[in-house]
């Protein structure tokens, strides 16, 4: 399984890694990454891949808000059917 992470917030050192490390405790994979900023705010998206984690979705969107949460940055994430429904024309 794909999902799609977005995170959201002022720009300040160690968002990459909070997150990347987040992700790692729960094996999952990130297969791609992009990162944009705009003066002062942040904007990452990643797809990852869940296909050698034993968790659920909702395990790791519960430790991903936690990790927001401390960092005072959005985070969430859609499973990829959902992110591709919503944004289908």
């Amino acid at each position: 399984m794909k999902a799609i992470i977005t995170v959201i917030g002022m720009d300040k050192p160690g968002i990459v890694a909070a997150v990347s490390t987040t992700l790692a405790n729960f094996n999952v994979n990130i297969t791609d990454i992009s990162q944009y900023y705009a003066g002062e705010f942040f904007t990452m998206i990643m797809v990852v891949d869940f296909s050698t984690s034993e968790n659920t979705l909702k395990e790791v969107a519960d430790q991903l808000k936690i990790t927001g949460d401390k960092m005072g940055m959005f985070i969430s994430i859609q499973h990829e059917d959902i992110f591709r429904a919503m944004h289908r024309i």
